[in-house]
């Protein structure tokens, strides 16, 4: 049975059946509360009924709040933070229940405006894991589906090539940075990330079976490396005074590395180019993807395939 009651300067509507959860809603006219109190009776008793008081009080900064007090894992927790603020700062006064596709429109194309188009894909792809998420465990209804939007299309990755010329003159340039020099020779070898580098403890070096373990990584998935011949000679000849391999912060190696490539005239290279170089190196020796994905951690063909840059003249012996 509906209720309609007038409490201060609002007319408020009940609606009470048998075996659902009581429904309340205050409007301003009493024609709009009995209506409002008519359509939930005739819903329910139909069976169609949604109760959608959930998504009216969550905003998107309520339900993004909540996935992050959810994390674990403090370093994911920055960065999915990080990601999350402009979110906030466009859509979260906005409550799930109102949140529509034209809000999500209209915030990828006001972030195309300010950032690049990968960017705005983690900030939309954050959002959406939210969504789903507020849908499949709190119980907040989408009657209309969970909104979705057209992702920006990522541009080509970065198909930069380390020419062996360039490699030379590079080491060279970094002689008077012995530690920046090692550390780009193992980046060559390995495809460590710049950070992994600069963590690596002698602890996580296992001679005997020639290998690197990475307990760290950007995907929060620990792994193991191989060592090359020469990424065994340059570490069997190191000093191992300190617990740390490279006493080096990873801003320091990229600020020495870019001093380096300008002594040396070398245009467009960057330390994570390196990465790149590597990846495409495995692949030219003969590695399979699953085998290369092993060793660089990438979790998909996708993100190893921009990875990856193969010359077709190192391919002609191949057929």
């Amino acid at each position: 049975m509906a209720t309609i009651r007038k409490l201060r300067n609002k007319w408020q509507a009940q609606v009470r059946l048998k075996g659902h959860k009581p429904q309340a809603k205050s409007f301003t006219l009493k024609s709009d509360a009995v209506a409002w109190a008519r359509m939930i009776e005739a819903e329910i008793q139909k069976g169609v009924f949604v109760d959608t008081s959930v998504a009216e009080r969550m905003t998107v900064r309520d339900a993004i709040e909540k996935y992050l007090s959810l994390l674990t894992d403090p370093k994911k927790q920055r960065v999915e933070r990080s990601t999350a603020r402009p979110v906030i700062a466009f859509l979260g006064h906005t409550s799930l229940f109102n949140l529509s596709n034209q809000n999500l429109a209209d915030f990828r194309d006001d972030q195309l405006k300010q950032v690049g188009p990968t960017t705005v894909v983690h900030r939309l792809s954050l959002l959406s894991k939210v969504l789903k998420l507020a849908h499949q465990e709190w119980g907040v209804p989408f009657p209309k589906g969970i909104p979705t939007v057209r992702k920006p299309k990522r541009p080509r990755g970065r198909d930069r090539r380390l020419l062996d010329s360039e490699y030379d003159q590079l080491l060279v340039a970094l002689t008077e940075s012995p530690v920046v020099q090692k550390v780009v020779v193992l980046a060559v070898e390995t495809a460590m990330r710049r950070g992994e580098l600069a963590k690596i403890k002698w602890e996580h070096i296992d001679f005997k079976n020639r290998t690197l373990h990475i307990p760290e990584t950007k995907t929060g998935v620990p792994r193991n490396v191989p060592l090359s011949d020469r990424a065994v000679a340059l570490l069997e000849g190191m000093d191992r005074n300190a617990q740390r391999v490279f006493e080096i912060q990873p801003d320091s190696i990229s600020q020495a590395f870019e001093r380096a490539c300008k002594r040396a005239d070398i245009e467009g290279l960057r330390f994570h180019d390196l990465r790149h170089e590597a990846t495409s190196r495995f692949f030219e020796k003969g590695l399979n993807t699953m085998e290369v994905a092993t060793i660089t951690g990438h979790k998909t063909l996708e993100m190893l395939n921009r990875y990856t840059h193969l010359r077709a003249e190192d391919l002609v012996s191949r057929i």
